[in-house]
């Protein structure tokens, strides 16, 4: 089996668990808006894809935009922080440098929190660049967001690392061997579905792969 030499991290569920500060900046926003809460719901579908659809969901079309403007109030002062890398997650990615392999991040999440967030668990040094969308919502879909990082390198064998389908389907549509995490917050099956070619439980099994 040939290793990639480029590898491409998603950042929520597959680097970072981010549930907590998501969750309650979530909250937050719907609150604010005196919007009905679901007690049952614990938002945890909303990791992986753009917020923007998933405030369209929660709070309604019309409502979206402000709603996503008030969750960045709380997100960008206290909710960023409230997160924590997963077990493992230095290591492999200490491994996986000192092998030769070149890492990136690729993510929905607006390039301007991802960056403070992997500069705040001194993760950044990892990382040749950080990918993200603005916070517009340009290149929030996971296979422009590819198609435009791949543009801004040149790579080898490049593979793309996630825990969601938007992380597999964007692979595919890059030419990139697609690589799921199950620790995340997609299952198995959904990763497989979505065309994952391997799927590993833990960080340091991301090694014997990559």
């Amino acid at each position: 089996m040939r290793h990639p030499h480029s590898v491409f991290f998603d950042l929520d569920g597959t680097l970072t668990d981010p549930w907590l500060g998501i969750s309650r900046s979530i909250e937050y926003a719907l609150d604010a808006l005196d919007l009905e809460r679901d007690p049952g719901d614990d938002y945890r579908w909303c990791i992986g894809p753009p917020l923007r659809e998933s405030f369209s969901m929660l709070a309604g079309g019309e409502l979206a935009e402000r709603a996503l403007s008030i969750y960045r109030e709380r997100y960008s002062e206290v909710g960023w922080r409230e997160n924590t890398p997963y077990d493992g997650i230095p290591a492999t990615l200490a491994a996986l440098t000192d092998s030769g392999r070149k890492l990136y991040v690729a993510t929905s999440k607006p390039h301007v929190f991802a960056t403070r967030i992997l500069e705040h668990f001194e993760l950044l040094p990892f990382f040749t660049a950080v990918y993200g969308a603005e916070l517009d919502g340009t290149r929030s879909d996971k296979s422009e967001l590819l198609a435009y990082a791949l543009s801004q390198h040149t790579v080898n064998e490049p593979a793309m690392v996630g825990d969601r389908r938007y992380d597999m389907i964007g692979a595919a549509a890059n030419a990139m061997r697609a690589i799921g995490v199950s620790y995340g917050y997609g299952s198995t099956e959904e990763l497989s579905e979505a065309g994952a070619e391997h799927i590993v439980d833990s960080p340091a099994g991301l090694i014997d792969v990559l």
